[in-house]
């Protein structure tokens, strides 16, 4: 499967996740499981016994999970949080041994809060478990990814043949250009950044004061840029540092200084307009710091 290829099997995964509810969700949970781990069994509810608090477990390594999928998962942190305590109590009394526990949730990509990471925790430590956590979207994303092509395909569906559909724009960089460009300005925020030092590079690459200027003002909104990558599946950051990478080096070859900076910004813009071209410097600032775009300066050896 080529990147195109996967872009698209992520959209449409990622779809079915966005649409999934209750049992919606657990079967999609369950159907990777069964391909990524020989050994998963799910459990379904049988009469009047339940699932007795396990929905799924990999009995010869006492790896328990139990599934929860609200339909808003900001307004269900207390009832998640209730629901967490509650069913490991009834896992444990009824299962052994219990050595690891994962409850998977249904974030829709927006990731968990605090209270919630903090509980889970809290029961890793009163009963001693190897490890416990939860696993989310994103997670869920990733496994499915480890697995072979026509497993994927079964999972996220069949997708047609991406050189046939020209009409429809499916790149991670525009995805992630329509995020960037829906976001707030926050000014409460803004006093909180804390600018990379970059004096050196920006130096070094002979970019002027003003291109400079403009690098600092997309550390500005960097944060919002890494929570969403973070709540996403470890494709979407790759791929979108992947394509950035690529631009500059296709670049480079023909431009240097601020000449090379904006020939990446109109490169990676969908369209040549400040919106997007703004957005598009959000994402820069983030690889020029991490030196997957421009040359980091060269240091003397440490004799």
């Amino acid at each position: 499967m080529n990147t195109q290829e996967k872009t698209l099997a992520r959209r449409f995964f990622k779809s079915k996740i966005l649409e999934a509810d209750g049992q919606a969700f657990e079967d999609i949970f369950t159907a990777i499981m069964n391909y990524a781990e020989a050994g998963f069994q799910s459990i379904k509810p049988w009469g009047n016994i339940g699932d007795r608090k396990n929905d799924g477990y990999i009995r010869t390594k006492g790896i328990f999970y139990q599934v929860y999928a609200p339909e808003d998962i900001r307004k269900s942190y207390t009832d998640m949080v209730n629901k967490l305590k509650t069913d490991f109590d009834g896992l444990k009394s009824q299962w052994n041994p219990v050595n690891e526990f994962y409850f998977v949730v249904n974030d829709k990509y927006k990731g968990v809060n605090a209270d919630s990471e903090q509980a889970i925790q809290e029961i890793k430590e009163k009963y001693n478990l190897n490890d416990a956590g939860f696993l989310t979207a994103k997670d869920m994303e990733n496994i499915l990814f480890t697995l072979d092509d026509d497993q994927i395909f079964l999972i996220a569906g069949n997708i047609p043949d991406p050189a046939a559909i020209k009409q429809l724009d499916y790149s991670i960089l525009n995805e992630i250009i329509g995020y960037i460009m829906k976001l707030p300005l926050n000014k409460g925020d803004m006093a909180k950044v804390i600018l990379p030092d970059v004096d050196e590079k920006i130096k070094f690459n002979n970019l002027s004061e003003p291109v400079a200027h403009l690098l600092n003002n997309g550390y500005f909104l960097l944060h919002f840029l890494n929570e969403y990558l973070s709540d996403n599946s470890d494709f979407l950051a790759d791929s979108l540092r992947d394509k950035m990478n690529e631009i500059y080096t296709q670049e480079k070859n023909e431009n240097n200084g601020d000449d090379l900076f904006w020939a990446i910004v109109n490169c990676a813009s969908p369209k040549a307009e400040q919106i997007y071209q703004t957005s598009v410097i959000v994402i820069m600032s983030k690889y020029f710091e991490t030196c997957d775009i421009f040359e980091e300066p060269l240091r003397e050896e440490i004799k």
